[in-house]
């Protein structure tokens, strides 16, 4: 059994928020310049070069890439054979939220009541998903999530008989209603089956893909690279100005579900697509 501080985790998390919203993901940046390479629209391509001045910019300056640093969902896989000790562990993470935000002088987004809207004023609380996993390992993964594209995702029962179809047009239905106002080029998660809940986070999982890493079931793999193709022919492009780098990637995520039941969830990611992982 090893022993570990909760400190451990909340000096973990404050790390990788400030990484996260200061230095975009490799793939995620390398998907700007191939995406940039072949842009038909010279306003297109105009907008796909400056995301990458950008980066850059946020990168040397050590400023957040972009000024909506989102909501924090941080996920967590604890090693069964992990003690956590010295602490509550929940709150030790709402630590290292609270602490990356204010060390990386990161705009704050909270609201504490969704109807009465009174800032935090720190960030918190984050969304915590954790998983009991095997080992003496702690894997942590910070994903500051935007408000303009989280607006746009969505989820819906469709009939079994509905199938492949009918999963392609609602996703494909839901980045033509976004627009631009989900700020594209964007990463699309795709959920499918579970339950109302299951599909859900099934489809944010999705996001935390690396562009170009295909579902490794052939038929999920074949729906990934059609639904890419049908988002980059909406002609949507970079910011809403037309053109055709709509999506940068579309992954897939599945799970078991119900004999009556076919639950789709579309997760959309601007293209401040963050995401940052350490291993403690």
């Amino acid at each position: 059994m090893r022993t570990l501080p909760v400190t451990a985790i909340t000096d973990c998390v404050a790390r990788l928020c400030i990484e996260a919203c200061h230095q975009l993901p490799e793939d995620v940046v390398q998907g700007f310049h191939d995406a940039a390479a072949t842009e038909v629209s010279p306003l297109g391509k105009s907008v796909l070069m400056k995301l990458i001045d950008n980066d850059r910019i946020a990168r040397d300056n050590g400023v957040s890439y972009c000024h909506d640093t989102g909501l924090t969902i941080v996920y967590v896989e604890v090693g069964q054979d992990v003690h956590l000790t010295g602490g509550d562990y929940q709150q030790a993470v709402h630590a290292g939220v609270r602490k990356g935000y204010a060390d990386g002088y990161m705009r704050k987004s909270v609201v504490g009541d969704p109807l009465l809207r009174v800032n935090t004023n720190d960030n918190t609380p984050a969304v915590i998903h954790t998983e009991i996993v095997p080992g003496s390992e702690v894997h942590i993964t910070v994903l500051p999530k935007g408000g303009g594209s989280e607006n746009w995702s969505t989820m819906k029962f469709l009939l079994p008989g509905e199938g492949v179809e009918g999963v392609k047009k609602f996703v494909l239905d839901a980045i033509v209603a976004a627009g631009g106002s989900a700020c594209p080029p964007l990463t699309v998660g795709v959920g499918l089956g579970g339950s109302f809940d299951k599909v859900t986070d099934i489809a944010k999982k999705a996001i935390l893909r690396d562009i170009g890493q295909h579902h490794p079931d052939a038929h999920i793999a074949k729906l990934e690279t059609e639904l890419l193709e049908a988002i980059n022919k909406t002609g949507i492009g970079p910011q809403g100005y037309g053109g055709s780098s709509t999506a940068l990637w579309v992954a897939v995520e599945t799970y078991a579900c119900h004999i009556t039941a076919l639950p789709v969830a579309v997760n959309i990611q601007c293209h401040a697509s963050r995401r940052k992982s350490a291993v403690i």
